[in-house]
């Protein structure tokens, strides 16, 4: 299959392209303005789009959120103008917001408390509606914390550690006792998601969990300390005043699509990112 993939220079997208080539499909990378008429023209003339292109800051986007709407909303409604038979959407696990359950599943309502996931849970409504009305499709993967891989961005806690562990960052700030459990998937998991989503069979629309290990703050930081041979320095905050205990991906539905996790123990994972912090140990 020939596959557009936008955001293809990106943290996903690198590896996303690298994945359909394995399975055998001709990745089509485009990194330009998913809003431009080329995008729109790329879109046409493939059998699937991946869409990865997106604003994803959710400090920032409380600070501009016309512009998030505009980028990941507007985005997708312009490649939806001409769509190929097959459209697969990067969205996130912040879509379901401070959920009151501590295992998501796709039913779980969305509740979004930032303008970023508002803004991802707006472009999965478009493709769904999009979806409904016979024209194209879809699929939205609702990623949780990804890891592993080369992540540069620092907000994200198995990064931060790793780079505080190297010395390239001061501490690392950790609000509340530590026990607060998060799941974490390795980019390579997801980039074969993305490679399941796309390959799948059947009409309509469907949303589904990309999310494998469970673990807690200070799991992270002792894997970290443990794969590093570094301690990791700590600032002790007081908790988020309403900081949800516990968040754990339900995934059965992508895994009944052949779809299993490889390489997102917390151990790969803290190894592979700590691997790219070379450079800055100290």
């Amino acid at each position: 299959m020939r596959v557009l993939v936008t955001g293809s220079t990106g943290y996903v997208g690198r590896v996303v392209l690298a994945e359909l080539s394995a399975a055998g499909h001709t990745p089509i990378p485009f990194s330009g303005d998913v809003r431009s008429a080329d995008a729109v023209d790329g879109s046409g003339d493939v059998d699937a789009v991946v869409h990865l292109a997106a604003l994803a800051r959710v400090r920032e986007s409380f600070d501009d959120p016309v512009r998030y709407y505009d980028v990941n909303v507007g985005g997708t409604v312009n490649l939806l103008r001409s769509p190929p038979p097959r459209f697969v959407l990067a969205s996130t696990a912040g879509v379901y917001g401070a959920a009151g359950v501590a295992t998501i599943t796709e039913d779980t309502p969305r509740a979004p408390t930032n303008p970023y996931a508002a803004a991802k849970a707006a472009a999965e409504d478009v493709l769904a509606w999009a979806c409904a009305a016979g024209r194209v499709s879809g699929v939205a993967l609702r990623l949780f914390n990804v890891a592993g891989g080369g992540d540069r961005d620092d907000t994200r806690l198995i990064t931060r550690a790793c780079g505080a562990a190297a010395g390239r960052l001061p501490v690392v700030e950790v609000f509340g006792d530590g026990s607060a459990v998060r799941d974490f998937v390795h980019v390579r998991d997801v980039a074969r998601a993305f490679v399941a989503a796309v390959e799948g069979e059947g009409s309509g629309y469907a949303a589904l969990n990309v999310g494998a290990t469970p673990a807690s703050v200070a799991d992270v930081l002792a894997a970290v300390e443990r794969v590093t041979g570094r301690p990791v320095p700590v600032v002790r905050r007081p908790a988020h005043p309403g900081e949800v205990r516990e968040l754990r991906a339900d995934t059965s539905r992508l895994r009944a699509q052949g779809w299993r996790p490889t390489c997102s123990d917390l151990t790969t994972l803290v190894r592979d990112q700590w691997a790219t912090e070379r450079p800055h140990r100290t």
